[in-house]
């Protein structure tokens, strides 16, 4: 009598092309370059000073860091969706405490209150455009 065994092998992650990832993670992070820049245009409207330490931000400053950061959450993305097991369980939760972290400089700075959370209030209207749409894009 013959035995044969075998090894459980590890199912391999599913890679979602790369293109429709960039894609839309690019559409989100121009969708929110605009929106953080709105909301900073609209804050500045409504009064609230752009002001840090005595130094003005620049309203397009807003649109650049955004796009910067949502395109380094774009190539979290990408890693995750090569490496990971669960990739879109991973960036939500990834993002969201980065998200969270994201915050903590915004209460730290020399600012008024009201302009402490127009800050926050830009990251977490950031998030919520690129998180979802990039999200969408990863395999559960």
């Amino acid at each position: 009598m013959s035995v044969t065994t075998t090894a459980a092998v590890p199912a391999a992650p599913v890679v979602v092309p790369a293109r429709p990832l960039i894609t839309s993670g690019l559409a989100a992070t121009a969708a929110a370059a605009v929106a953080t820049v709105a909301v900073a245009v609209a804050g500045e409207a409504a009064g609230i000073s752009l002001a840090i330490g005595g130094a003005p931000i620049p309203v397009p400053g807003f649109a650049v860091l955004t796009v910067v950061f949502s395109v380094m959450g774009l190539a979290l993305a990408l890693v995750l969706a090569r490496w990971a097991r669960r990739p879109r369980a991973a960036f939500v939760r990834t993002t969201i405490v980065l998200t969270a972290v994201s915050l903590v400089p915004d209460v730290l700075v020399e600012a008024s209150t009201a302009t402490q959370l127009l800050l926050m209030l830009t990251h977490v209207v950031a998030a919520a455009i690129v998180i979802p749409a990039v999200a969408r894009r990863l395999s559960a």
